[in-house]
């Protein structure tokens, strides 16, 4: 296979000012020319492996950074955006995006912004019935989403809040003490603990100082509870230190993104990085066996799973994901190349969707994407008892996945002939940026391709794709 070029203009040079460095003091430390320097940090040159090697060596870069940053999201993101059909007649080629995406990635985060927001006005305009008259009707992203897309832009990765919770963890000594330990800390600060019947998960009176914490949950789901309101009473400095940093837009995101770091921290705390790095690896991520050795659930062990990309300790670089069973995204995210639709539903070709008809089950599959990308992909529901006879029962699927490269890391590809492309099932990402011309299950045309249209014959789809 033929050696990859590495384009990472805009990251060489955020990394030389973030070093404080001049341009030719930061040539001089990587030993090359002024001019080469200048070609590479704007993309006329890749970047060679004598560079690669001395940011390794100079400044301790990890070198897996220069890969697996920002330039796939803003692509993947880049492309869904021009599939929208006001774009469509105008939509710029595959290369131009890549482009902008190395050399101008501002640009690309501006203008999905701007698409962001003409599709709230849009939104807007079609519920006329809610949005006349609101003097809050303005074209910016929704909360949920500005805070969705700060997660997704760090990698799910939050280092300070991560080390906080390791730190929490670590003189625990047995992954069952963690939730005395946190029933500890709570009451240190006074709060009393109680486990009530009740359909809410968890509920604190600061006035009185109560927590209630339902038994209608599951175990794992009481303990991810109390180690949340630690993290909102214990590290509120660090969470608003985090929030600051991200500079939301909206109070409204902001509470949102509060919320979404102490579960961060929940999680983190429940499965301290380093131990559970060490036992996925040990047990080549077993997620039964995971789950038992930290009491927590599958879900919670498979999006733990995804976030190990801590620089210098990083885990299989994973993609997870939870839909409903309308096939709604409910959760993503991303270590590897695969970027998730942003708006609609995942592929239904993908195996997460069958997990609904076998409750209790992991099902497999190989799985390459339009770019030829090849994946291991694990799928399992994870239905969610209310707890009492009559209440409702919450069902969602969830798919992790690596690619085949990492296959042998996994128990789960065991056996499986990784050899036979026929092997490989086509999925894709959204019908709209999908390049496939013979998808079975395609719902709308894809993007920069030509229809044809011929009244006299009818294949699997009512057009063929040029």
């Amino acid at each position: 296979m033929a050696a990859h070029k590495l384009y990472v203009g805009a990251k060489l040079r955020e990394t030389r000012q973030k070093l404080g460095l001049t341009q030719k003091d930061f040539a001089g430390k990587l030993g090359v020319s002024l001019p080469y320097l200048n070609q590479m940090e704007n993309n006329n040159r890749p970047v060679s492996t004598s560079v690669v090697l001395s940011l390794a060596q100079q400044f301790g870069f990890d070198v897996t950074e220069l890969s697996t940053g920002d330039s796939e999201r803003l692509i993947s993101d880049m492309r869904e955006a021009m599939a929208d059909p006001v774009l469509a007649d105008i939509a710029p080629p595959l290369a131009d995006l890549r482009l902008t995406a190395s050399n101008a990635p501002a640009l690309a985060r501006a203008f999905l912004h701007l698409h962001r927001a003409y599709r709230q006005t849009h939104e807007r305009l079609a519920s006329l019935d809610e949005a006349l008259g609101r003097e809050d009707a303005r074209t910016q992203p929704s909360p949920w989403d500005e805070v969705r897309d700060f997660f997704h832009y760090c990698d799910n990765y939050i280092d300070a809040v991560d080390r906080a919770a390791e730190r929490f963890a670590q003189p625990v000594g047995g992954a069952g003490n963690i939730r005395v330990k946190a029933v500890s800390a709570l009451g240190h600060r006074g709060i009393e603990v109680s486990f009530t019947d009740s359909a809410r998960l968890r509920h604190f009176d600061p006035d009185t100082g109560q927590l209630e914490i339902s038994l209608r949950a599951a175990p794992e789901t009481q303990t991810f509870q109390l180690l949340l309101q630690v993290a909102l009473l214990e590290q509120d400095k660090l969470l608003e230190a985090t929030l600051d940093f991200a500079r939301f837009q909206s109070d409204t995101a902001r509470s949102i993104a509060k919320i979404g770091l102490a579960n961060y921290f929940a999680g983190a705390a429940l499965m301290p990085y380093t131990s559970f790095l060490n036992a996925a690896q040990e047990v080549r991520h077993d997620l039964e066996v995971l789950a038992m050795r930290y009491g927590a659930s599958i879900e919670q062990v498979a999006h733990r799973l995804s976030t190990l990309q801590r620089p210098g300790a990083k885990g299989v670089p994973f993609f997870f994901v939870r839909v409903d069973q309308a096939g709604t995204i409910t959760k993503r995210h991303s270590a590897t190349r695969l970027q998730f639709a942003r708006f609609g539903g995942a592929c239904p070709l993908w195996n997460v969707h069958r997990a609904f008809e076998t409750p209790g089950r992991f099902l497999r599959q190989l799985a390459e994407t339009p770019d030829g990308v090849r994946y291991v992909n694990l799928a399992r529901d994870v239905s969610k008892s209310g707890g009492a006879f009559g209440a409702p029962v919450r069902r969602y699927a969830i798919a992790l996945g690596c690619e085949v490269a990492h296959a042998p890391q996994l128990v789960y590809a065991d056996d499986l002939d990784l050899s036979k492309p026929r092997a490989f099932e086509p999925i894709g990402i959204s019908c709209r940026i999908c390049e496939r011309t013979d998808c079975h299950q395609r719902s709308v045309p894809p993007l920069e391709r030509r229809l044809a249209i011929d009244p006299n014959a009818r294949g699997v789809l009512p057009y063929e794709v040029g």
